[in-house]
């Protein structure tokens, strides 16, 4: 439970610290705005087609009378419409992220230089950056997919297919959402996919307490934009959680003469 509050936290604390930058919150819109535009395109023409590709999936029903058959598709319309909803906000997530790579680095740069230190990322050029952020994206995103078309299957399962699964189906694209946006800091330390993954499990609640919030708020299409250089911002104040910074060695002890380990002079006033 404290884990899932703290995640809550890191999302308040990221657009906290947007709202006291707002210079660095105006520069993390500019990618949101461009994919927001892409896909307020694919999105109509998906739900323009939805009645369509519902008769197509379901030839069973063609021969029903009613209200089976229009039970039966509309119920079908309803979990594609949902499903593609919830895909857009994870995919959204993903392409804003590889599209505004360099933003949203820099973003996450400066929001640990003001926590006190900025680990040094790997001397990659900018299409090497670009492509292994690619990569992870769709790493991600199949694993998603995966559960996505799980979690559709059961929707047709009466009363906790229209209840408690949703309810599970937000839960898990918290935590994939999470996944994808502590990725920029993740990456700056090496951390490869899978171990990120496998660092997020270890701590699902904090990831689900992160996520969860944003994939509901990222339903809405300008408030996916607007909120989304605070969620970069939180998710890396979550990661120097996650990862802590390696504590500095302490300095040797060194005597008068500067040398380490000698035993310093005594106090004028010791007698022997």
């Amino acid at each position: 439970m404290r884990d899932l509050v703290a995640g809550l936290g890191y999302w308040g604390k990221g657009q906290r610290w947007v709202a006291r930058h707002g210079r660095w919150w105006g520069f993390g819109l500019l990618p949101a705005l461009v994919t927001l535009v892409l896909y307020a395109v694919a999105l109509t023409v998906f739900f323009f087609w939805a009645d369509d590709i519902a008769g197509w999936a379901t030839p069973f029903a063609d021969g029903w009378g009613s209200p089976w058959q229009g039970l039966v598709r509309g119920l079908f319309v309803a979990l594609l419409v949902a499903g593609g909803l919830l895909l857009s906000v994870l995919t959204f997530t993903a392409v804003t992220l590889v599209i505004g790579d360099p933003f949203y680095e820099s973003l996450s740069e400066k929001v640990e230089e003001s926590e006190g230190d900025c680990p040094e990322g790997p001397d990659l050029p900018l299409w090497r950056e670009v492509w292994i952020a690619v990569k992870d994206s769709v790493y991600v995103l199949l694993r998603a997919a995966g559960f996505g078309l799980l979690f559709f299957v059961l929707g047709f399962l009466p009363v906790i297919g229209q209840t408690v699964i949703p309810a599970i189906g937000f839960c898990v694209s918290g935590f994939f959402l999470t996944v994808e946006l502590t990725s920029v800091a993740l990456q700056r330390r090496g951390i490869p996919v899978r171990e990120r993954m496998r660092l997020l499990r270890g701590r699902k609640a904090l990831a689900v307490g992160f996520g969860t919030p944003l994939v509901l708020l990222f339903l809405v299409p300008f408030v996916a934009v607007v909120l989304m250089p605070g969620a970069v911002a939180g998710a890396t104040l979550l990661v120097r959680e996650l990862v802590p910074q390696p504590a500095a060695d302490p300095e040797p002890e060194q005597g008068p003469a500067g040398g380490a380990g000698e035993v310093p002079a005594p106090h004028p006033g010791f007698r022997a």
